[in-house]
C-alpha cells in the first residue's frame, strides 16, 4: 500500500510569524495515517525544521540548483537543503518552467541532486490549457514524465504531481474522469518503465484549487495518492480539512 501523502507549498508567502501554522498542523495531526509535508520559502527552512522535529509534518524545500556547490549567487543546493532538516524537495513546478524556462532535463538533474543527498524529490508535470484544448495533454504528460523522472527512482525518493497549469491558483480543476485518466496513464507509464514494485509504489499527487470543499472527490480517483496543495496550505483551518479528507479516503 502506496502511504498518502499531502504537501503543502508555500511558494513565495510567509515570514517566520507563520510558523505557527505548523504547531497548529501538528497539533491537529498528532496521529495520521498519512504523510504531511510543508514546503515552506528558504528562509524559514531551518526554522520550520526545528518547530516540526517531534511533530508528525515534515519539511521540504521549493526548488534545487542542479550543483552540489559553486558561483551560483541566489540559488540553494540539494545539500544546502538537508542540510536545514528537510527531507523533500519540489522540482519541475510549472511556475518555475514556465517563468525560469526549466526544461524536463534540468528537473531531472535536480531530482538527481536531491537524491544525491537522500531527499525525496516532487517532480511536478502538467499541461497548459492549449495542450490541453488542443488533445494533446497525455502526450505531453508522458513526455514530461519520462524525460523529468530520473533512472534510479522509487517509491522513496520521488513523488509524481500532476498539476495541470490552467488549475494552479484559477479555482478550476479538471473533471475526474480527466484526473483519473491522467494518473491512470501516469500509473501504467511508471509500471512500464520501473516495473510493477518501482512503479507501483511511486506516489502520485493531483495538484490544482485542491480545497476543502472538493478534496473528498479528488481523492476518490483511483491512483490519487494525495495532493500538492498551493493557497490553501498557508492556513491551518484551510489544510486540516484536506489532510483529514486524505486520511478517510
Amino acid at each position: 500500500m502506496r502511504r498518502k501523502l499531502a504537501a503543502g507549498n508555500w511558494k513565495m508567502n510567509g515570514t517566520q510569524a507563520r510558523l505557527d501554522v505548523l504547531d497548529a498542523l501538528n497539533a491537529a495531526h498528532v496521529s495520521t495515517p498519512c504523510d504531511i509535508v510543508i514546503c515552506p520559502p528558504a528562509h524559514l527552512l531551518i526554522p520550520a525544521a526545528k518547530a516540526c522535529a517531534t511533530g508528525a509534518v515534515e519539511i521540504g524545500a521549493q526548488d534545487t540548483h542542479t550543483a552540489a556547490k559553486g558561483a551560483f549567487t541566489g540559488d540553494i543546493s540539494a545539500e544546502m537543503i538537508a542540510d536545514s532538516g528537510a527531507s523533500h524537495v519540489i522540482v519541475g513546478h510549472s511556475e518555475r518552467r514556465e517563468g525560469y524556462g526549466e526544461t524536463d532535463a534540468t528537473v531531472c538533474a535536480k531530482a538527481i541532486a536531491a537524491h544525491a543527498v537522500r531527499l525525496t524529490a516532487i517532480v511536478c508535470i502538467g499541461e497548459s490549457l492549449a495542450e490541453r484544448e488542443a488533445g494533446s495533454a497525455l502526450d505531453v504528460i508522458a513526455a514530461q514524465l519520462q524525460g523529468s523522472v530520473p533512472e534510479g527512482s522509487t517509491g522513496d525518493n520521488v513523488v509524481v504531481a500532476y498539476e495541470p497549469i490552467w488549475a494552479i491558483g484559477t479555482g478550476k480543476i479538471p473533471t475526474m474522469a480527466q484526473i483519473g485518466e491522467v494518473h491512470a496513464q501516469l500509473r501504467q507509464d511508471l509500471i512500464a518503465r520501473f516495473g510493477p514494485e518501482i512503479g507501483g509504489a511511486i506516489r502520485l499527487l493531483y495538484g490544482g484549487s485542491v480545497k476543502p470543499g472538493n478534496a473528498s472527490e479528488i481523492f476518490a480517483v483511483p491512483d490519487v495518492d494525495g495532493a500538492l496543495v498551493g493557497g490553501a496550505s498557508l492556513a491551518a483551518a484551510d489544510f486540516t480539512p484536506i489532510i483529514t479528507a486524505l486520511a478517510d479516503s
